[in-house]
């Protein structure tokens, strides 16, 4: 009788560790749509012989085309090492 005990304890002991739980697939997740939003298009000028509207436009463009560059860019940085680290904790 306190064979068949002991046996029955080992193997309720041991029993969780002969059987792997079932694997749990995890998936990062995808990124919103909002986020992947392409910058605006940029102001074309009007037909003017004013060179200080054309020059307007042109500033403006090329701030808020840097301005855009410097969002995606740190939105693809992010969303990478944020990825990496997901995929490196198993």
């Amino acid at each position: 009788m306190t064979k068949l005990l002991l046996v029955v304890t080992v193997l309720m002991m041991t029993g969780c560790a002969m059987f792997d739980a079932a694997p749990v697939k995890r998936n990062f997740p995808s990124v919103p749509t909002e986020l992947m939003e392409a910058c605006p298009d940029l102001k074309k000028t009007e037909p003017t012989e004013k060179l200080s509207e054309v020059l307007r436009v042109v500033v403006d463009n090329y701030g808020q085309y840097h301005e855009c560059k410097i969002k995606v860019d740190t939105w693809v940085e992010w969303y990478k090492t944020q990825k990496d680290i997901f995929e490196s904790v198993k």
